[in-house]
């Protein structure tokens, strides 16, 4: 690849280092795009209550759309990786522009059958027919435009694959500072601008997505030269396959998640109104706890991907151990901070005492897995970056349905809300238990020449 491509070298320089470097813009960019995000709460929420739960049901749908996109992305960032680490730089190129048009063909096609069957999706969520107009305004301009979304993600996990995580955080980034920006000029009007209420949260968020797709195209074409129709060795039929046969389980995977939150809210649900909320506000905190995990499931997997690809098993055995090192101590440093400001966190969000004591409860028993919980995710990516998909989608299976909410269900029939709690923490314990061990045996399995047990401790 030209100069124009120079990107950090995963296959020789020093691991932890690499990492660091890798995952630190990725932090900065999801904080950046999280904050952003609730900017855009926000301003919606001035409209009103019915605005307020109109957007908040249209979260299912447009979770299924995103979940889509993150498994393409990632079945994209894999089979790049692992062509770059193997040297084959056309493949790669192949591989890129193959995966951003296939990747928008999909999203395309499920967003005009959600465009069609607005009205019986919305129905089916329980969304009153009072709220429907506010949800037209809203999603018929949301389906039109996500295809300005999906192509951004893809291109970031391109760059990704090439070790550039710096340039994907500047696009979330400025993303999201344009969507901040846009918002109050087009949901109150400004100018020549006219009020356009809930369409207008939409609109600013369509037109940041171009922006990001203008920038995506200009860096992957222009500037990079990582993009390519040419191949010499393979047709778009197999370079579609590799993807799909990665990404499609994994976004499978991450559509099991809210399905999972949905059972253990109603879990909860049976202790009453204050645990519920109690355990909303866990659940926020628990996605602020957890960008660290993220930001690592992002980058781990290029660098595994590219070592596997060179055969480099003992550099992606390490860079996994390590990793996962760091992030048990860095999430039990975390879960003591937690418990210190446990009474500050409770009494901001809630003044009910009866809430206040459930968010203590919540802090002082979950985020004690955390790092656990980090292993899992970490481990379910290392799985996607060695193109073992399916390994993948039944870990998460595996967790969430015969560990973490059975567990959690259990618990919480014999002990009450403690015992929910505390059931779900062993789910947890469990589960990266099954996962560690899991992936060091596969790992072995794949590079079965090896003389050393690659994932020993």
């Amino acid at each position: 690849m030209s100069n124009k491509t120079k990107s950090p070298d995963l296959l020789s320089a020093p691991i932890p280092k690499t990492i660091r470097d890798m995952t630190i813009p990725m932090i900065f960019g999801m904080v950046t795009l999280m904050l952003f995000n609730l900017v855009d709460t926000f301003f919606v929420s001035l409209l009103g209550t019915d605005p307020l739960a109109a957007i908040s049901f249209t979260f299912p749908v447009t979770f299924t759309v995103i979940s889509l996109a993150i498994g393409l992305s990632i079945g994209t960032s894999a089979i790049i990786a692992k062509a770059l680490g193997a040297g084959n730089l056309e493949e790669a190129r192949f591989d890129g522009a193959v995966a951003l048009i296939v990747s928008a063909l999909f999203v395309s096609v499920l967003a005009f059958i959600g465009y069609i069957y607005i009205d019986p999706i919305f129905s089916l969520l329980g969304a009153k027919q009072d709220l429907m107009p506010f949800i037209y305004d809203y999603m018929h301009v949301w389906f039109i435009g996500s295809i300005f979304l999906i192509t951004p993600m893809i291109g970031n996990a391109v760059l990704r694959a090439s070790g550039d995580t710096k340039t994907p955080s500047i696009i979330m980034g400025s993303a999201g500072l344009i969507n901040a920006i846009l918002d109050p000029i087009f949901i109150f009007g400004l100018g020549p601008i006219p009020a356009m209420g809930i369409k207008g949260a939409a609109i600013a968020s369509v037109i940041a997505w171009a922006v990001g797709v203008f920038l995506i195209l200009y860096l992957l074409i222009i500037k990079k030269n990582l993009l390519s129709l040419n191949s010499k060795n393979q047709t778009f039929i197999l370079a579609t396959k590799k993807m799909l046969k990665i990404g499609l389980p994994a976004a499978g995977a991450n559509m099991l998640t809210p399905i999972a939150m949905g059972i253990m809210t109603a879990i909860v649900a049976s202790h009453g109104a204050e645990a519920v909320a109690a355990f909303g506000v866990g659940s926020r905190i628990e996605s602020i706890s957890s960008i660290v995990v993220l930001a690592l499931s992002m980058t781990l997997p290029p660098f595994i991907s590219q070592n596997f690809g060179a055969g480099k098993f003992n550099r992606v055995a390490m860079a996994y151990k390590t990793t996962l090192k760091f992030i048990l101590i860095w999430q039990f440093a975390l879960y003591l901070l937690l418990i210190v400001f446990s009474g500050v966190i409770a009494n901001i969000f809630a003044s009910s005492e009866g809430v206040v004591s459930v968010i203590k409860l919540f802090i002082w028993i979950l985020p004690l897995g955390y790092g656990l919980q980090g292993v899992i995710i970490l481990s379910n990516s290392s799985f996607n970056a060695l193109h073992k998909p399916m390994n993948a989608l039944f870990m998460s299976v595996i967790r969430l349905f015969v560990f973490y909410v059975p567990l959690a269900y259990l618990g919480s029939l014999y002990w009450g809300i403690h015992g929910l709690f505390i059931g779900a923490l062993i789910g947890n314990v469990f589960t990266a238990i099954i996962s560690y061990r899991w992936f060091c045996q596969t790992l072995q399995s794949i590079e079965s020449n090896e003389q050393i047990k690659v994932c020993e401790a």
